[in-house]
């Protein structure tokens, strides 16, 4: 089990890595990545609304703001959507 937990961690992506690499949004598996969580459980958040940073619907696809996903990875804080998968409502 050791292994695995060491794997996981060798796994994530340093803030350092997205602001090198990412555009304006990045991939909810990767964004789950950096989280440490596994891409199953990063969608699972998303469909709840639960996921630690903005997320972002666009049709059928589903994007990480990576301003958001940053400032959740070095403050510790959550940024939710203000509804689930970041579907806006009507005003």
């Amino acid at each position: 089990m050791r292994e695995h937990t060491d794997e996981a961690q060798e796994a994530r992506i340093s803030p350092t890595k997205i602001r090198a690499t990412w555009d304006g949004t990045g991939s909810v598996e990767d964004a789950s990545r950096a989280f440490g969580l596994s891409r199953a459980k990063g969608y699972d958040l998303v469909r709840r609304g639960e996921f630690p940073c903005r997320v972002l619907r666009m049709g059928r696809r589903t994007r990480v703001v990576t301003a958001s996903l940053l400032r959740v990875l070095e403050s510790g804080e959550p940024e939710y959507n203000a509804s689930p998968a970041g579907l806006c409502t009507p005003p």
